[in-house]
């Protein structure tokens, strides 16, 4: 008899764990399979305002709801996690909130996590077919955290009030909404994380969020494609794309904004191109390029180029409304700071507009001329013709084997915005607007950069002669 009551508990327990076991397979196998590395750096990521640009079925949607469970739950593996948190999901509609961001937030919840569902329209014991309020979720810390939803159609009035942890934003949300929840989450020093395909163009998210044109040290942006998705095929997704305008595509397909011309390089991918500063070998150094203004601003960069012919952004001098003697003494600082080639007379030789050789009855002398006189060797022959160049941009950034040839530092701040946001205008000309570091990275391009030449292993005798003779012809000129 207790052998039975015994086989009878056992059988219980394994049809529970069982049950526990098919309730929480959606999260375990998002934690341990094929997640994929923009989703990772999402999650890891520290920072309090995260948001994911990526195409419809790339993946974002995904770690969105994921993020919030974590956080609910007490269990985010990458940040500090908190007893009774309390979060909104926020949509576009009710409509869209029960498709979309409830859709995934269900998939991913495991029964056993639930403490109660207070639902707007439909039944409890079936939440998907309605609207849901609010989950009641178990926290590991013995708390109960909650999630509330939102729709954007309800208006700012009905974001006011709550003092939240954090804010998922499923798709772009009216600024107005957008600037409510930040106040949500500013007593607890929450989180603010968005995932949206950006349908509507260049709109404030554009600006404050992608370009961060405020410099807020908290915001941080990735964005998703179909290929970085491991569960859509390659069959369905060719088709997908067959079907789209290029313009659609930059959205639908890679998450990019578009004004309606595109993207003149939506090859340029940030996390791709963009690399940390390093300390660059002296025999990789090649040229300055300068595109001047003097009330527009003067923008300049220092390029690299290493042993396979891949070009290095290495540094950056971009300002406006100063005269010659201004720019031409930050370039000699910068060059200083980077032990920059020079030639016998300690003369730095650069790239330049054409446009510097003007002269105007305001001025006697032209700029290439007074850069001269500072000690600047600006080389006006460069090569201007616009659709060359920027053909040749996009071969240096994608190389038909999906690997770049061009690699920017960080610290290039304005060349970064630059590539975000240069679209093209009328025809086959990009929009003469916030241009300056693209013209002269064309000018730069077109000289036809050469790989570096590594320099041969001589001896000690042979270096200082080397030497002496350099130190000779300098004395002699």
């Amino acid at each position: 008899m207790q052998k039975e009551l015994i086989i009878q508990r056992l059988a219980l327990i394994e049809k529970e764990l069982k049950k526990r076991r098919e309730s929480e397979r959606a999260i375990n196998e998002y934690n341990k399979t094929k997640r994929h590395k923009k989703q990772l750096a999402f999650h890891k990521c520290k920072k309090r305002n995260r948001w994911v640009f990526g195409g419809n079925r790339s993946g974002k949607t995904e770690c969105g709801a994921v993020e919030c469970l974590w956080i609910l739950r007490g269990i985010h593996p990458y940040r500090k996690n908190r007893r009774d948190a309390f979060g909104w999901a926020v949509s576009l509609s009710t409509q869209v909130q029960r498709d979309v961001a409830q859709s995934k937030i269900l998939k991913y919840l495991p029964k056993s996590w639930i403490s109660e569902i207070i639902m707007l329209t439909g039944r409890r014991d079936s939440p998907s077919g309605g609207v849901i309020d609010q989950i009641k979720i178990k926290n590991v810390f013995g708390g109960i955290s909650t999630l509330g939803f939102k729709s954007c159609d309800q208006g700012r009035e009905k974001f006011q009030g709550s003092s939240l942890d954090f804010v998922w934003f499923d798709e772009e949300p009216p600024r107005d909404v957008y600037e409510e929840c930040l106040m949500r989450v500013m007593d607890r020093r929450g989180d603010i994380f968005g995932t949206m395909t950006p349908l509507k163009g260049k709109t404030f998210i554009y600006n404050e969020i992608y370009l961060n044109r405020k410099k807020n040290p908290e915001i941080w942006h990735e964005f998703m494609t179909w290929e970085d998705n491991p569960y859509l095929s390659k069959k369905e997704a060719k088709l997908l794309e067959s079907s789209l305008d290029n313009n659609v595509l930059d959205a639908r397909k890679y998450g990019r904004f578009s004004d309606g011309d595109g993207l003149v390089y939506p090859e340029f991918d940030e996390s791709v191109h963009v690399i940390k500063p390093f300390k660059i070998p002296p025999e990789w150094q090649d040229k300055i390029s300068i595109d001047p203004g003097l009330n527009n601003p003067l923008s300049a960069h220092w390029y690299c180029v290493d042993w396979d012919g891949n070009i290095y952004v290495v540094a950056e001098h971009f300002a406006a409304g100063k005269d010659v003697d201004f720019h031409a003494s930050a370039i000699k600082e910068i060059s200083g700071k980077l032990g920059w080639k020079t030639d016998a007379h300690g003369r730095i030789k650069a790239l330049i507009d054409s446009a510097a050789n003007q002269r105007t009855l305001a001025a006697q002398k032209s700029v290439t001329e007074l850069f001269y006189e500072r000690g600047i060797l600006a080389d006006p022959n460069v090569n201007k013709d616009i659709f060359s160049g920027i053909a040749r941009v996009k071969s240096y950034l994608c190389r038909g084997n999906g690997v770049g040839d061009i690699f920017i530092f960080s610290n290039c701040v304005n060349m970064i915005e630059e590539f975000r946001g240069y679209v093209w205008g009328g025809g086959d000309t990009p929009v003469k607007r916030d241009d300056h570091c693209m013209d002269e990275l064309r000018y730069y391009i077109m000289s036809r950069p050469e790989p570096a030449k590594k320099e041969e292993n001589i001896s000690l005798i042979a270096a200082d002669k080397l030497r002496r003779i350099r130190s000779k012809k300098r004395r002699i000129i």
